[in-house]
């Protein structure tokens, strides 16, 4: 065989460079500080994720939380609040909905300092939230089968990892399918992070990805997994060829269990704002999502995000958030709590 031509090589490298980002976060997490606790299939660090959502999600934490800050409870607050959840993409909806109670609990409760408003705003967010928060599902199928969808860029591949390795921890037995047939990298990146971690991956060079889904399932059952992950290539919403091709994987899908897929996740960058409600409403149309993996808040502004999506904002259904993701560690990505992400959000 001859040597590489320059695309292999980048493919290879990519690879590598993906399946190294893999490696290094599980090393931070075999090896990380403090006790660890698990919560709806994730493994936690006591007292670290706290910090590190709150540390994601600052920007967003100042913007709001700062207007909190020696100014009286008038209607400049309440205008200044609105101009910031808007800002954070919480959309209209949502702002209206949440400024509509947080003025109803300060009369009520004739709230005068700034920072009883700041905590009702809060408690407010929180049970605005508290819709989309549930524990991801498992033991009630063999193997409980799920489809993980998303736009190229949006950390799918490597969420997928991330995941698989929270499930291991909970002593669940993982089988990987390489969906993603037109992207080389992602494949040896799934192939690369089984073989160090005694995962079976189900893949096919530039196969029919619809032909892959179907074999994992079948493989997972006939091998005794509890679960099985099906990646897919990753699409825009606009590219109707390759939502139509998703919808298949999905039929193929239910070909091999009846029942399947049990879970069907979009995986969402949390910084692109409203664009991930349109991405959300398009995935949902075409394979009726069950659930959400939203990843890339450390940094965003937008941390409104979610609230728009708890409020149905452009039409989109209020689908859970199973998991969200602040850095590129493998205790990065933690079960969504709604009061937790409501105090980082107001910058408590």
């Amino acid at each position: 065989m001859g040597p590489a031509g320059p695309a292999q090589a980048q493919t290879q490298a990519q690879a590598q460079t993906q399946a190294q980002t893999l490696a290094q976060a599980q090393a931070q997490a075999s090896s990380g500080d403090g006790a660890a606790s698990t919560s709806g299939y994730g493994t936690r660090a006591a007292g670290s994720w706290l910090s590190r959502l709150k540390q994601g999600l600052s920007r967003t934490g100042q913007n709001i939380g700062g207007l909190f800050i020696g100014v009286k409870v008038d209607e400049a607050l309440f205008d200044e609040l609105e101009s910031a959840l808007i800002m954070a993409d919480a959309g209209v909806e949502a702002t209206t909905k949440l400024l509509t109670a947080l003025r109803a609990r300060v009369h009520k409760d004739r709230i005068e300092n700034a920072d009883q408003v700041k905590a009702a705003l809060r408690d407010i967010l929180a049970e605005h939230l508290k819709p989309l928060e549930k524990k991801f599902p498992l033991g009630y199928a063999s193997p409980v089968v799920v489809m993980i969808a998303g736009v190229n860029g949006a950390g799918k591949t490597t969420s997928i990892g991330k995941l698989a390795y929270a499930f291991q921890q909970q002593g669940q037995k993982v089988l990987l399918a390489a969906g993603d047939t037109f992207r080389a990298a992602a494949r040896e990146q799934l192939i690369a992070w089984g073989e160090r971690n005694n995962v079976s991956v189900i893949a096919q060079e530039g196969g029919d990805p619809a032909a892959v889904a179907f074999d994992a399932v079948n493989a997972g059952r006939a091998r005794g997994a509890s679960i099985v992950m099906v990646d897919t290539a990753g699409r825009l919403p606009t590219q109707l060829h390759l939502m139509e091709e998703l919808k298949k994987i999905r039929r193929v899908i239910g070909k091999a269990d009846n029942q399947a897929p049990h879970e069907v996740l979009l995986v969402v960058d949390g910084n692109t704002g409203q664009n991930a409600i349109s991405q959300i409403r398009a995935f949902d149309a075409a394979i009726n999502l069950t659930g959400l993996v939203v990843t890339k808040l450390d940094g965003t502004a937008k941390g409104g995000t979610l609230a728009a999506v708890a409020a149905g904002s452009q039409g989109v259904r209020p689908i859970p958030v199973y998991w969200i993701g602040v850095g590129e560690g493998m205790e990065d990505l933690q079960p969504f709590v709604a009061r937790e992400f409501a105090a980082a959000m107001v910058g408590d």
